[in-house]
């Protein structure tokens, strides 16, 4: 196998989350993402160059026992050794499904401290779409999932965890607040592209839920949060004002949150 094709372990490919109101989630995303004059997503939730990096389903009764949150869907090498890991290190599996032969396809893990996520199979790196890397050529001007972050109590053993379940390597990020200096983390890929962080729930992280936050640009920040709140959303917070927002965390009309930067 060449260094070429080698499985592209801890990329970041997609997100989804099932709900409730389902007509009017999917109208109030449509609204949100689609600001700009060359907006980065379509109405229909694809990005512009018709790849679904998001999706918004109906909460149907086969998902009532999935958490109200987005969940990204993360490549791991092999998902049923995945499962057993997250399983020993206190997560547990929401779905599993296998194929004919009793082999993993994929499965949405619930992790120690409550986030929801989906892994699959890796993919070859040659042929995976570098969603997540907001430098690249190929991900200008096209909507896509350009950074995860996870607030918890316990950053360190839910670092272990994802270290352990998805293969992500972690390096320290050095944080500070009124009580001291501390490290949130930001977690790699195996081929050393930055694609999430975790972070302790104090400073400028106190008070966010410990779920995945999936980041999306767009293409007017400051229009995407006007017409948040104008679709009976909430911004909870925001860095920056004007033309100099750097980004905002905003609740959508059935309580799930999600980051907004520019594109």
């Amino acid at each position: 196998m060449t260094a070429s094709s080698a499985p592209l372990v801890g990329r970041v490919l997609s997100a989804d989350i099932a709900v409730p109101e389902h007509e009017r989630v999917v109208a109030f995303y449509s609204r949100i993402l689609s600001t700009g004059e060359a907006p980065l997503w379509r109405d229909d939730l694809l990005n512009n160059a018709g790849i679904p990096i998001i999706g918004v389903g109906e909460r149907l009764a086969a998902y009532d026992h999935l958490p109200l949150q987005w969940m990204p869907h993360i490549q791991v090498l092999d998902v049923a050794v995945s499962v057993a890991r997250a399983q020993e290190r206190g997560g547990y599996e929401l779905m599993h499904h296998r194929n004919e032969r009793g082999q993993s396809q994929w499965a949405v893990l619930h992790d120690l401290n409550g986030a929801a996520f989906g892994i699959i199979p890796a993919a070859p790196s040659d042929g995976s779409p570098k969603t997540d890397d907001a430098s690249s050529e190929s991900a200008e001007g096209v909507g896509r999932i350009s950074w995860l972050d996870l607030t918890v109590p316990d950053a360190v053993g839910t670092r272990d965890f994802y270290e352990a379940v998805v293969g992500w390597s972690a390096r320290e990020f050095e944080m500070e607040d009124t009580g001291g200096r501390y490290s949130d983390y930001v977690l790699s890929s195996n081929d050393g592209s930055a694609v999430a962080g975790v972070c302790h729930a104090r400073g400028v992280n106190r008070g966010l839920p410990p779920a995945w936050m999936i980041y999306l640009p767009v293409g007017d920040l400051a229009e995407s949060l006007r017409r948040t709140a104008e679709g009976g959303g909430e911004v909870v917070r925001s860095s920056g004002s004007g033309d100099d927002l750097v980004y905002a965390v905003i609740r959508d009309p059935v309580g799930a949150h999600l980051a907004l930067v520019p594109g």
